[in-house]
């Protein structure tokens, strides 16, 4: 039985003035889904966000939440917690108090709306902390009181707006993995705001990545690491090699004086195009034998801890520069080293191949 539906965003555009920050944005997302907008600043991914929470509204479009039109509804009448940056704690109530904040308060409900602060701070690892003010707590901590306090009335949908990128690297990965786990323990259905793909990476059932207003890519994170749909994608997910080569046939490309086999079925002879490869997808051996083998120099070598990224030129393929990802135990078993002449291939299978010959960088 498929997922219901819990968010339907339909032909979505927010204009500022002339400046058009949402483009026509049509997206789903299923209950208990985790989804990250990623993106380079200003492609309108916290816009979006904003219109999905009533902070923006909407110049066109439609949004369903639950089957409910919510389109024009302000903040107020939406279900949903919402966690910023900032984390935007009120300074003079203590961590219970700022999570009790949105409870609703009385006499009769007193001990209920205590109770329930008491579990969320145990929820978020802070039962101990809840008589201290934001000032007296760290980074990561008031982020944590923040999450509760988003999610003390129990929403059917929460937003998060750069929630990690305030904090330090060490707390950044330990928190983000304590947000995933509590997500899928609670299955509320959640929106991320990130310019870090990392944390798309690790975190989201599902990227959407934005590029000027627009959707450029929608998948699991493997698709869109793998598969990425364009070279803006490609080259905004990890690291990737451009270069660029003219189709010669069907399932293969000339670079220079070299012929690679790859997926080129359909293109026709002589169109110009842009091949794209993972650094780590690139196979080093001794001798040259197989398909898709090219004699390379190594131009650079940096060690970066687990592994060696090399600069490899190929004279044959035009001078074509590429990046390399090499196990440190391969770099001293082959005893390698600047200007040292080696053997690479380019897997037909990991080859992708984008219309036109510019080479992004």
């Amino acid at each position: 039985m498929p997922t219901p539906r819990y968010l339907r965003i339909q032909g979505l555009t927010k204009k500022f003035g002339a400046f058009t920050a949402l483009d026509d944005i049509s997206l789903e997302i299923t209950e208990g889904e985790f989804v990250c907008f990623l993106g380079p600043s200003g492609c309108g991914k916290t816009t979006l966000l904003r219109a999905i929470a009533g902070l923006d509204i909407q110049t066109a479009g439609r949004i369903e939440q639950g089957g409910r039109d919510i389109s024009a509804l302000p903040p107020s009448r939406r279900d949903f917690g919402i966690v910023f940056q900032s984390y935007a704690l009120f300074p003079n109530l203590t961590a219970a108090q700022n999570v009790a904040y949105g409870l609703p308060h009385g006499r009769a409900r007193r001990a209920e709306v205590a109770g329930r602060v008491r579990e969320l701070l145990a929820m978020v690892g802070l039962g101990e902390h809840g008589p201290k003010y934001p000032a007296q707590l760290s980074g990561g901590q008031q982020q944590r009181v923040a999450l509760a306090r988003a999610l003390a009335t129990s929403p059917g949908l929460l937003l998060l707006d750069e929630p990690l990128s305030a904090l330090d690297a060490k707390v950044r990965v330990h928190l983000r993995h304590e947000v995933k786990q509590l997500q899928r323990r609670l299955g509320v259905t959640t929106i991320m705001v990130t310019h870090d793909q990392e944390e798309a990476l690790t975190m989201a059932d599902r990227i959407v990545v934005m590029r000027g207003g627009a959707i450029e890519q929608v998948g699991t994170p493997l698709e869109i690491y793998r598969e990425p749909a364009s070279p803006f994608v490609a080259d905004f997910i990890g690291v990737m090699n451009f270069v660029a080569a003219t189709v010669v046939g069907d399932g293969r490309v000339r670079l220079g004086a070299i012929e690679l086999a790859c997926d080129a079925d359909g293109w026709a002879p002589g169109t110009e195009v842009t091949l794209a490869i993972r650094p780590e997808d690139i196979v080093v051996q001794e001798a040259s034998a197989g398909a898709n083998a090219v004699r390379m120099r190594v131009e650079a070598l940096a060690f970066l801890g687990s592994f060696f990224r090399a600069d490899l030129v190929a004279e044959a393929a035009a001078g074509a520069l590429l990046r390399v990802d090499l196990p440190v135990d391969l770099v001293r078993r082959l005893d390698l080293a600047e200007k040292r002449e080696l053997v690479c291939v380019l897997p037909r299978e990991r080859l992708r191949i984008y219309p036109g010959s510019t080479v992004h960088r």
